[in-house]
């Protein structure tokens, strides 16, 4: 009797263990958004002001769009380290038709969703080589990084794509409904993605291919289409991120646009729960990640802290993400 009682004990001490993690695994970013809110709004008189929330959410609405479909990448093993050359190889590709075209509303269109196609594309040339090539991940986005701000410098000859449309910096500097565009866009595809990840077959072969790639082949998952397809997915992002940016300036930098843009996305995506070894991951959590990110960068700009030390704040982000993670899992 006193062992089956011992029994129900333990079985009960485990359950509640298991449902602790899968409630900070759950709410976890979303808790540390409201204290980091918080600490904001105490620290800083300016951080509460309409104006100053609309920046940050306009600011991460860049980056985090790409790290929505970073977050695909990511839960099915891999990572992508060339979203940020591709803004601005994407970038620089649709100022250049826009001005072709002649800068109207027709050729703004043409232009938005021709950026979506020319960043699928080069996604793919990402994903082909990762799963056709046998080569890693890191390896294979490493060297497109620098491929793709090489063929943007060598089109611009070290300078800037500047549009001549007038119409094309309302895509970017436009309200709707008191909400930046950029930002509106961010919120329809966080649910767009959300749906994807948790409610379609293809969400449902990410997570397994990321979770375990060779039972996921055995139950009949073609796993190299669906990590060629995460890979079409954020270079798709990139493309809509890349508009977004480019006509908010009216033009793009080539040897700025973009920077830092990877180490910023991932970031998003780890912070928000997502696993960096895969296989489990939130769409939610990506929003909230960027919305931290966003947070942490304003009020170091509030505070005075001089903007080259944001690099190592986020640094360590990256790397406190990953052991909490690390360490909940040993500790569940």
């Amino acid at each position: 009797m006193n062992q089956k009682k011992m029994s129900a004990v333990g079985l009960g001490a485990r359950t509640l263990a298991g449902l602790k993690k899968i409630e900070m695994d759950k709410y976890g970013p979303f808790l540390a958004l409201l204290v980091l809110f918080a600490i904001s709004a105490l620290a800083s008189p300016y951080f509460l002001r309409p104006r100053n929330l609309t920046n940050i959410l306009r600011q991460v609405s860049y980056t985090g769009i790409i790290g929505l479909g970073m977050t695909f990448v990511i839960i099915s093993g891999g990572i992508d380290l060339s979203v940020g050359s591709m803004l601005a190889l994407v970038g620089g590709i649709g100022i250049m038709l826009l001005n072709y075209l002649g800068g109207g509303v027709g050729a703004i269109i043409a232009v938005f969703f021709a950026s979506i196609v020319v960043g699928a594309l080069a996604g793919a040339t990402n994903g082909f080589a990762i799963t056709k090539g046998r080569v890693a991940p890191f390896i294979v986005t490493l060297g497109t990084m620098s491929i793709f701000r090489s063929l943007t410098l060598f089109i611009s000859n070290a300078g800037e794509f500047r549009s001549h449309s007038s119409l094309y910096p309302s895509v970017g500097m436009g309200y709707f409904l008191g909400l930046p565009n950029p930002v509106w866009i961010f919120l329809i595809l966080t649910g767009l993605f959300h749906v994807v990840l948790y409610h379609t077959r293809f969400g449902r072969y990410v997570s397994a291919v990321g979770s375990n790639e060779r039972v996921a082949v055995y139950a009949a998952i073609k796993s190299t289409w669906i990590k060629f397809y995460t890979y079409a997915i954020v270079g798709a992002t990139v493309g809509i991120s890349a508009v977004l940016l480019s006509s908010r300036l009216n033009s793009i930098s080539s040897t700025n646009a973009g920077a830092g843009y990877e180490l910023d996305a991932i970031a998003a995506v780890i912070i928000g729960g997502t696993s960096l070894s895969g296989g489990s991951g939130s769409i939610i959590g990506t929003l909230i990640g960027a919305l931290i990110l966003g947070i942490v960068n304003n009020m170091l700009n509030m505070l005075g802290v001089s903007p080259y030390l944001q690099g190592t704040v986020k640094g360590i982000v990256i790397i406190g993400a990953v052991l909490i993670q690390r360490k909940g899992k040993r500790l569940f």
